[in-house]
């Protein structure tokens, strides 16, 4: 018998009440296939890739089991997992990206071309990666190969790299107590999947292009909880559609972040592609130490959608660049002065029901920029109980801000700049 328990669907937002324990394969007698049996070596040098899959392959073929890998590196390309497939990294054993482009074949990704994420499962149920043990992406030659290369698009830019773990169209995922570094790209990618759950879980990579640690990308049902992650890039950006998306494109909702530490970075972003929206993401006892960013939410008019139902609670923050960060003109902070309206469109963004919650940061360079289009203002945003120390001041434009016990302390300037295009209640 196997068990695929839904862990989030029936939740919603909130507390995630169900215990991950049940994902995977939990049958007293499923399979286990060491990948030893099956001809890896785990010497670091020599390609485990056929071995490991052939163990994949097995386990599957026997309606599901368990995939150990353990004492050693096993250099491989890339692993694809199947349905009530658990792949266990024992501690101490590394699977370890090979460094030939070669081994990457070229596959289709959010309507790119890219090549094959180092692991992935397709079309699949009831998927666990689990242990102490280490996925290693070996991205310093990919991070070498894309320098110089024309940035644009989803995936980054005309050479294409491996994406970490990518759990596309699958359901019911587990990942906890393993690390995950130094992927080529992002590091680890939901997309159109639903039902996942990643805990006890560490996700790193030194300043490095596109290494966010965990993309979900038009998916649903989210737990993420006791994560740390210190990378190149975001260390989380949700996400539901490309810049110019010509749609359809589903959202990205009901996702719980709750007591992680994310240092360096840019912070706890959704956005900047969100053609399908956002809706439903709670955040609560979050630590920031050294990232660029803090709390972030970022679009443009070419990539936008509805975002609604967002919170931010119990966030705090040392060191952190921008504190705050809330825009509609990504990539850049905010325009010069007033601009001009445009059309309301599909990909226009729509910032609102927003709220910010006990939040305490020290050190920052800019309390914060919050700042929507002529055409949609940010709408509903609440902050309440907002301390912050930073070099310089907030800016508002374009906006409507209620404000309850908001203390922003500016080493120079003023503590609040609020334009005329600006709305901004505070409460006495």
């Amino acid at each position: 018998m196997r068990v695929a328990v839904g862990l989030v669907a029936a939740l919603g937002v909130g507390m995630m009440a169900q215990s991950a324990s049940a994902v995977g394969v939990t049958s007293k007698v499923a399979k286990v296939c060491d990948a030893r049996t099956y001809g890896a070596k785990g010497d670091g040098a020599t390609k485990d890739t056929l071995a490991i899959q052939a163990a994949v392959d097995d386990c599957a073929k026997a309606g599901g089991g368990t995939v150990k890998l353990s004492g050693g590196t096993f250099l491989t390309g890339p692993v694809l997992l199947k349905s009530h497939i658990t792949l266990e990294i024992e501690k101490g054993a590394v699977l370890l990206g090979s460094p030939d482009r070669a081994d990457y074949p070229e596959v289709t990704f959010a309507r790119n071309k890219t090549v094959q994420p180092l692991v992935s499962a397709v079309n699949a149920e009831d998927v666990a990666i689990i242990g102490e043990g280490t996925i290693d992406g070996n991205g310093k030659v990919w991070w070498d190969y894309v320098k110089g290369a024309k940035e644009g698009g989803v995936l980054g830019n005309e050479r294409p790299r491996p994406m970490g773990v990518v759990f596309d169209h699958t359901n019911h995922v587990r990942m906890e107590g393993v690390t995950v570094q130094n992927s080529g790209f992002w590091q680890i990618v939901p997309y159109y999947a639903d039902d996942l759950v990643f805990r006890n879980i560490r996700i790193l990579a030194p300043k490095s292009p596109n290494t966010d640690a965990i993309d979900p990308f038009s998916s649903s049902n989210i737990l993420i909880d006791h994560v740390y992650s210190s990378t190149g890039d975001d260390n989380i950006a949700i996400k539901s559609g490309a810049i110019n998306s010509p749609g359809p494109d589903a959202p990205s909702k009901n996702i719980t972040i709750t007591d992680c530490t994310f240092e360096n970075g840019h912070g706890l972003s959704i956005g900047s592609e969100i053609a399908g929206g956002v809706q439903n993401v709670h955040a609560e006892r979050i630590h920031f130490k050294g990232s660029d960013q803090g709390i972030r939410i970022k679009s443009a008019r070419d990539r936008g959608n509805d975002v609604s139902n967002i919170s931010f609670k119990d966030i705090t923050m040392e060191d952190v660049k921008t504190a705050i960060l809330i825009t509609e003109y990504y990539p850049h902070p905010a325009p010069a002065g007033e601009v001009p309206a445009e059309a309301v469109g599909r990909l226009t963004p729509k910032f609102h029901d927003i709220s910010i919650e006990n939040v305490t940061a020290t050190g920052s360079n800019s309390a914060g920029i919050i700042v929507g289009l002529p055409e949609s203002p940010v709408l509903g945003l609440t902050l309440k109980n907002v301390h912050i120390a930073a070099k310089t001041g907030m800016s508002i434009a374009y906006a409507n801000v209620a404000m309850d016990d908001v203390v922003v302390t500016p080493v120079t300037g003023d503590a609040m700049k609020i334009a005329p295009t600006a709305k901004v209640t505070i409460k006495k």
